[in-house]
């Protein structure tokens, strides 16, 4: 049993997966979106890889706490993969989706690769996963103390 994390955006979703114990995030990869279908099928292939059992994206509030554009398309999105799920005979189980607030979690992850003097070429290619990473290490992290 393990938890994928998800940074929805318009051309890429960093994907991360926790470790058995639900401990830590690690980051897996970043998908190119191409089309819903094979972004869809994608994850699919990582949540039967992995035998995920909840995925946790990030919803994109705005800083009033409101949902936005962005917020409404990661929506859309998530609800086509929960339809996937639910009618896929290549899933064994219902999977549970649920939403983390992720303000600023692409911003961190930017810093974060600042800081660790990684290069903007690079920057590009890792940090949607990164965000991906602190979204899922910060729902293990909530639920390990609850």
């Amino acid at each position: 049993m393990r938890i994928m994390g998800l940074d929805v955006g318009d051309r890429t979703i960093g994907v991360s997966i926790s470790d058995a114990l639900l401990i830590t995030a690690q980051g897996k990869e970043t998908i190119i979106r191409q089309s819903i279908k094979q972004d869809i099928d994608r994850l699919v292939d990582l949540i039967n890889e992995y035998e995920v059992t909840t995925i946790v994206t990030g919803m994109p509030y705005n800083m009033n706490g409101t949902v936005g554009p962005q917020g409404e398309k990661t929506k859309q999105f998530m609800d086509k993969l929960e339809k996937k799920l639910i009618y896929s005979d290549r899933i064994k189980e219902k999977i549970k989706i649920e939403y983390w607030d992720e303000r600023l979690t692409t911003m961190s992850a930017t810093r974060a690769l600042i800081e660790g003097d990684v290069r903007r070429e690079n920057r590009k290619k890792v940090v949607d996963m990164l965000a991906a990473s602190l979204i899922l290490q910060g729902y293990l992290d909530r639920n390990r103390t609850v």
